[in-house]
């Protein structure tokens, strides 16, 4: 008798799909629950819980955020010397400057002047972009990075339209950098979770929606003390005129808070690999006894920082944060190489 072969179902992009899971759906329901308290909280309370999420989590983020690159980085550098070496010098080079546009503006009254150097730092900032993207395009996996040139090319146009436009851009999107890193982090790590996450994430537009609804047309913010002024203009107060400060503030404290929920809660939870003190899993750390006394000491560093930015913080609340966003930008820049290398 002639056999009969089996039948095989037919292969369909359902078939590829990891299938949600009881623990991402409790990651992603973690998720939705930090989303949606950030938003209500931000669109009651925006100024107060602006100074009370700055003043928790600036530090601890930024401390846990160093801990998981470190746990990234490769123990050499390599073949990527150069585009580490472009990176480092970009970050600290830019930072620097970013720092110094402030004191090289106080004195100044001509628009147009200020104008320009703002323009100049956005335009070395969006080269500087470039160039890693069209490194990074060069190694494994490979993509082609012709594009970046003729995107970086209108952008500097319009950073030198509107010099002040990619900065308040800037103050918007780095938060999502966090989502986006978090996404990469599950596809490589826990991609039964990553589904429901995805879903999850459409609580953010749907959050910034409700804000919009509920206080785009409410009056500014009351209060003229100068915390106030300095968390208005940092939400781009300044140059988004016609909006309203209540939604502008409550937009941006709504992303910071993510941001921090994303970084202190949700990427521990699974691109960490171990307790944070458990310095053994990091890369650098396993080349020599040299190496993990470094590491560990770079971390107790970094701790004692968190707890001195808390003393700064009762003190003198104000000029701590006006110092803090100032450099901060260290760490905002620092995500950008680190995710082009998740690509």
């Amino acid at each position: 008798m002639k056999a009969i072969a089996p039948t095989l179902p037919p292969r369909s992009w359902l078939n590829t799909v990891p299938r949600p899971c009881p623990q991402g759906l409790a990651f992603a329901a973690t998720f939705a629950g930090l989303t949606i308290a950030a938003a209500v909280l931000a669109g009651a309370v925006p100024v107060r819980f602006s100074i009370a999420t700055v003043f928790l989590f600036a530090g601890p983020h930024n401390w846990l955020e160093a801990r998981y690159v470190l746990g990234r980085l490769p123990a050499r550098m390599g073949k990527l010397r150069g585009f580490f070496l472009l990176s480092a010098t970009g970050i600290v080079g830019l930072t620097a400057g970013f720092a110094l546009l402030p004191w090289l503006v106080a004195d100044i009254s001509d628009p147009a002047i200020i104008g320009s150097l703002y323009a100049m730092w956005n335009s070395a900032f969006l080269f500087w972009v470039a160039t890693l993207i069209a490194m990074r395009s060069r190694t494994n996996p490979r993509f082609d990075g012709g594009w970046v040139w003729p995107v970086a090319l209108m952008l500097t146009a319009g950073v030198w339209l509107e010099p002040v436009a990619l900065n308040v851009a800037l103050v918007y999107l780095h938060p999502l950098l966090a989502l986006v890193l978090l996404d990469r982090e599950l596809g490589r790590s826990r991609r039964e979770w990553r589904v429901t996450y995805r879903w999850a994430v459409l609580l953010v537009p749907v959050g910034l929606a409700a804000l919009w609804w509920q206080l785009s047309d409410a009056p500014d913010l009351p209060g003229t003390d100068t915390l106030t002024a300095t968390i208005t203009a940092h939400a781009g107060a300044g140059f988004l005129e016609g909006v309203s400060t209540h939604f502008l503030v409550a937009a941006h404290t709504f992303l910071e808070m993510v941001h921090y929920g994303a970084w202190v809660v949700l990427i521990p939870l699974v691109g960490l690999r171990a307790w944070p003190w458990q310095l053994g899993v990091i890369p650098a750390a396993r080349r020599g006894p040299g190496w993990l006394r470094g590491i560990a000491v770079l971390l107790l560093v970094g701790l004692a920082v968190v707890v001195t930015l808390w003393v700064c913080f009762w003190l003198n609340y104000e000029t701590t944060r006006s110092v803090y966003f100032t450099i901060a930008m260290l760490h905002v820049l620092a995500e950008i190489p680190f995710l082009l290398r998740m690509v």
